[in-house]
């Protein structure tokens, strides 16, 4: 990687850390220079302006997210096991995030919401991304015959998204992984109750 490829990258780390804990409106350029210990010139060296640097740092902490992901799906063959090892990433962030600050999607979802429509476009996009991964894991299993092929795949991925979102943002409120636990408990219950076809491994 050339020196400008690193100083890029050590920015994109550095900034979606502090985007992530101190909010895209709540981080100046300022908070940026001293956590990047740059000048504005050498930040605006690689970025044209905050919102590109906002940007680019949101995809590189949804990339970096995205990357646990891949590894965990990489052992598993059984749709069933795919969700439960989607879920067990997801819900390891709890105490151990990719990004410090916490789920980056759900962070940026609520900051963006009004505030900055192109910001809030991306995080659409990185959600419905996140949303098709659970969607394809169950549908291919319906294909297999390891998952009820009644399921709503639509509705099931909503309803793990809602309740894994949800339950980090308890987690973090009451500073307590109890409140992930009990959402992993109850959709691991679920997909080995309600949507695995018996007698699957």
């Amino acid at each position: 990687m050339s020196k400008g490829k690193e100083t890029k990258t050590r920015i994109l780390q550095q900034a979606a850390e502090l985007f992530n804990q101190q909010g895209y409106a709540g981080s100046s350029i300022s908070d940026i220079m001293r956590v990047t210990g740059l000048q504005k010139g050498g930040i605006y060296n690689h970025f044209q302006s905050k919102d590109e640097l906002a940007l680019q740092a949101f995809d590189y902490a949804i990339a970096s997210v995205s990357k646990h992901y891949r590894i965990a799906l990489r052992s598993k063959r059984h749709a069933v096991e795919r969700l439960q090892a989607l879920i067990a990433v997801f819900s390891s962030f709890a105490q151990n995030p990719p990004i410090a600050g916490g789920c980056p999607l759900l962070n940026t979802a609520v900051e963006s919401d009004d505030a900055h429509p192109a910001l809030r476009e991306r995080t659409q996009q990185a959600m419905n991304a996140w949303l098709n991964m659970i969607r394809r894991v169950m549908q291919m299993g319906i294909e297999k015959g390891e998952i009820r092929d009644n399921v709503d795949t639509d509705e099931i991925a909503t309803i793990i998204v809602a309740t894994l979102e949800g339950a980090i943002m308890m987690t973090k409120l009451y500073d307590d992984t109890v409140y992930m636990q009990r959402a992993v408990n109850h959709l691991n219950h679920y997909i080995e109750n309600t949507l695995k076809i018996n007698g699957t491994n």
